[in-house]
Parts: C-alpha cells; sequence; structure tokens
C-alpha cells in the first residue's frame, strides 16, 4: 500500500526553519558580489566623467583659440580672404563649445582607460596583468599618434587635393558645424586604426589564433583596410589610400608584436 506524506502545517514547503535561514544566505552571497561590482563600476564611471569634466572647464576658457588650431589646416588652403560659415544660429558658440568638448574626452581617454583597468584588474590572471599595463599604455600611445598623424599629414594632403579640384566658377566656403563634424570622423577613424597592432596582440593573447595563421590572412586583410578607408573616410581616394596604407602596415606590425607574446609550444602543428 502506498503511504500517504503529510506535510507539517508549521512548515508546508518542509524545510526547517534552519535549512530556509541557510538557503536565504547562500541567495544574499550571491547576489552580495554583483551589487559590490555595481558600485565599483558606478564609482569608476563617475571618477571618469569627473576627469573629462575638470579637462572640459579650462578648455572652454580656450574654445576660440582651440577652433583656429583645429581650422587651420583648412584655412591655409582657401582662397585669401575667404572664411568658414555658420548656417545656424547658433553655430558660432555651439562649435567652439564641441570642440572643447571632445578636446577634453580625448585629453582624459588615459584616465578613462586606467579606471577601465581598475575595474577589470582584480579579475585577471597574473600573466594577462602582466601584459595589461604595456598594452592599455601602448593603446594609448597609438590613439594619440593616430590623431597626430590625421591632423598634420593627412589634413594637409586632403585639402590641398580639394582646393585642387575645386571648378573655378564654385566659391569654397565650409560651414563649422560641418567641419567639426568632418575633423572628429576622420580623427576618432585614425585614432582606431593606430589600434590594430593592440587588438592583433589581444587575439593572439586570447587564444583566437596565431601569427603564422594571421599572417595567412594578409590578403584579405589588405582588402578589409581599402574597404574600411572607403567607409570611414570622405569619398575621396587621398583620404582613402591615407588610411588604408598605415592600417596595412601597423597590421604587419600587429603581427610582429605579437610574436613576442606568443608560445612557440602553443602553436598549431
Amino acid at each position: 500500500m502506498r503511504s500517504l506524506h503529510v506535510s507539517d502545517p508549521l512548515y508546508p514547503d518542509d524545510k526547517p526553519p534552519d535549512q530556509e535561514s541557510e538557503h536565504d544566505a547562500a541567495v544574499d552571497d550571491d547576489e552580495q558580489p554583483l551589487l559590490s561590482h555595481l558600485v565599483e563600476l558606478r564609482k569608476r564611471i563617475l571618477r571618469a566623467l569627473l576627469a573629462i569634466a575638470l579637462a572640459f572647464i579650462p578648455l572652454m576658457l580656450f574654445a576660440n583659440d582651440i577652433y583656429r588650431w583645429i581650422a587651420s589646416p583648412l584655412m591655409a588652403h582657401l582662397p585669401e580672404g575667404a572664411t568658414m560659415i555658420a548656417t545656424e544660429v547658433a553655430s558660432p558658440f555651439l562649435t567652439p563649445f564641441k570642440m572643447a568638448a571632445y578636446g577634453a574626452l580625448f585629453l582624459g581617454m588615459p584616465f578613462v582607460l586606467h579606471q577601465i583597468w581598475a575595474f577589470v584588474a582584480p579579475g585577471l590572471y597574473l600573466r594577462e596583468k602582466k601584459f595589461a599595463i604595456p598594452l592599455l599604455v601602448s593603446s594609448v600611445v597609438l590613439f594619440y599618434l593616430g590623431m597626430v598623424f590625421a591632423y598634420f599629414i593627412v589634413f594637409p594632403l586632403v585639402f590641398q587635393f580639394f582646393a585642387a579640384t575645386i571648378p573655378d566658377d564654385i566659391t569654397w566656403m565650409t560651414d563649422i558645424n560641418a567641419y567639426l563634424s568632418f575633423v572628429i570622423k576622420i580623427i576618432t577613424a585614425f585614432g582606431i586604426v593606430f589600434e590594430i597592432p593592440i587588438a592583433t596582440m589581444l587575439i593572439v593573447l586570447a587564444g583566437l589564433s596565431t601569427p603564422k595563421s594571421i599572417a595567412r590572412k594578409r590578403p584579405y586583410v589588405i582588402v578589409g583596410c581599402f574597404f574600411v578607408g572607403m567607409m570611414l573616410t570622405p569619398p575621396d581616394i587621398i583620404s582613402q589610400v591615407l588610411l588604408a596604407i598605415p592600417a596595412w602596415i601597423l597590421f604587419e606590425l600587429g603581427i610582429l608584436m605579437s610574436k613576442l607574446v606568443f608560445k612557440p609550444d602553443e602553436e598549431e602543428e
């Protein structure tokens, strides 16, 4: 005969108080790490935003000087006496304001990356930490090098090309807001492209590929460099080539750097 199970009316779920308290304690222990991570993340985000704000305040005082400095590559190739124009009511104020904001973001990038590193570092292994600091510093330096390359090399060549191809019956009058968008797009694109060596090393360090395997994909990467150059730059051949060729060179540099961190005994036969 099947025995009938009668639950205790005091404990309908068949869990004495001590078991329930242990279960609740386990749930609380699981929730505590998540809560502490969220608090830590909030603290790092606030510090990063504070650093950008502190950089923005002094830059705002020199917003017009920053505008003239950013505009100088274009102004050098405009016809004598020509100036840029503002097609919106608030553009004369907002454009220098935006330039100062972007400048604060770029200047504060090292501190922002440091806050990201401080958040993820406790979860890394010792071997990962050994490479993290050099990669972090290198990524900042390469991003700034990309910005410098865009400003001092790309802009003069691109604007010279534009000025040489303008028909005689057209007056070149550039809107300051459109120019700012153009400058930010180019500078950001070159800053990201200059991170290719770091990305290559991270792929190898993560065990996703090997230097030899990456090198075998060289033909596809070269085509991809020109495709990315076409997507990230204005529709002129000069800026596309000036982005694609450095991207290819940086890819080759990334392969060489990845060989320094790759263990030969891990390579696939």
